[in-house]
């Protein structure tokens, strides 16, 4: 029998053992699949870019239970906000909204509340006699309120959303989504800032009833500071929540969970995966010029361009990622322009990988020049397009 040499051992070796030798080495850091929870439908979002981190069934039509209250509470501080109501106005309280079913502030009829102390009976107790005093003394009648939350969800782009009352109660044709949950939760965060903090408050007291905020995170978790939960036979158990860590702040969304606990967890285990795996980070800011392009025919020869707001992403963690901010400019610039004008695009890369693109604006008014000036460019525009050079040849 013949010995194998070692050229031809080698050589068979390596004919018979190609994925060793081709394997792939991974370009960035591995982001794991997101958890399994027990609910029906649900979403992780970055509150700072919107970005939807994981989701599943987001736009699903589901009842909101008393999640709806984040849109009760959401129009009443807009109606503050904009000088229609005060915090301070007494609520009288009708006979209607002492007879409302359900979670309670255990309110008297006829009596005066101030409209803070609804907020609070809403947010903390998630009292159904709370929201109707308070939509009967903004709209006049549950239903007119209930106009006022749907033309407020339009504006807010919540396309998965209709509202029958201000709370939450089984009704035909009331109905939400994950999605358009941590939409709202992300509106309330960025307009309503003066009012965020009562989500956080962990009881409140009235008639000399204490009750418990029913989020139970909130004393799980420091950094858990709202948002609201919700609960019926039809809608199971329903939780928006929001944390904020290192500066970085994320929503969740869980509609249709198994429990009070499960709810709970199932939001604890999205905060936990997005927090642990995902970063967000500005990469242009608003207004920031990015570029001086050359003008023609304008009082000034460049103008200045950029973003009209922050470019924030949302990416896997990975520290040596480096994002790469590429200007295109849509040739040539003639004045007049007017400022927010689009003038072309950006181009967010990591590396070869496109990531986003969004418009490019003037940054200032670009006013014509006078007479002459107009008169030379246009003759030099006219030279340089029949020698096919343009701004880029400068």
């Amino acid at each position: 029998m013949k010995h194998l040499t070692p050229r031809l051992f080698l050589t068979l070796a390596l004919t018979h053992w190609p994925t060793v030798f081709a394997a792939p080495v991974p370009s960035g850091p591995m982001t794991p699949s997101a958890p399994e929870l027990n609910a029906k439908s649900w979403v992780l979002m970055d509150a700072a870019s919107g970005y939807v981190i994981t989701s599943h069934d987001e736009n699903e039509h589901l009842p909101p239970a008393s999640l709806t209250k984040l849109m009760t509470v959401y129009v009443a501080t807009n109606e503050i906000q904009n000088g229609r109501l005060r915090s301070d106005d007494e609520v009288t309280i009708s006979e209607n909204a002492w007879h409302t079913e359900g979670s309670r502030m255990f309110l008297d009829p006829r009596s005066q509340v101030a409209v803070h102390d609804l907020l609070r009976g809403i947010v903390i107790d998630s009292g159904n006699d709370a929201s109707v005093a308070l939509a009967e003394h903004i709209a006049g009648d549950e239903n007119s309120f209930a106009g006022l939350m749907n033309a407020t969800a339009k504006r807010l782009g919540l396309d998965d959303t209709h509202f029958m009352n201000p709370t939450g109660l089984p009704a035909p044709d009331h109905y939400s989504s994950a999605l358009d949950m941590a939409k709202l939760a992300r509106a309330i965060i960025n307009d309503e800032s003066a009012y965020y903090s009562l989500y956080k408050q962990k009881h409140f007291t009235w008639n000399g009833i204490r009750q418990p905020n029913r989020n139970l995170l909130l004393w799980r978790d420091e950094s858990v500071d709202g948002l609201k939960t919700g609960h019926t036979e039809a809608a199971g158990y329903c939780m928006v929540t929001s944390a904020l860590r290192d500066g970085h702040r994320l929503i969740t969304a869980v509609f249709g969970s198994t429990s009070m606990k499960n709810r709970a967890n199932d939001a604890e285990k999205l905060l936990s995966y997005g927090f642990r795996f995902f970063d967000t980070q500005t990469y242009v800011k608003a207004a920031q010029v990015l570029s001086n392009p050359m003008l023609w025919k304008g009082e000034d020869r460049t103008l200045p361009v950029g973003s009209l707001d922050d470019i924030s992403l949302t990416l896997p963690k990975d520290r040596n990622r480096k994002v790469d901010v590429r200007v295109n400019i849509d040739h040539p610039l003639i004045a007049p322009i007017a400022m927010g004008t689009v003038v072309g695009s950006l181009d967010l890369y990591d590396g070869e990988k496109k990531l986003v693109t969004r418009p490019l604006i003037a940054l200032e008014e670009a006013p014509a020049g006078g007479w002459w000036k107009r008169t030379w460019d246009t003759v030099r525009l006219f030279f340089l397009s029949m020698f096919g050079r343009g701004e880029s040849d400068r």
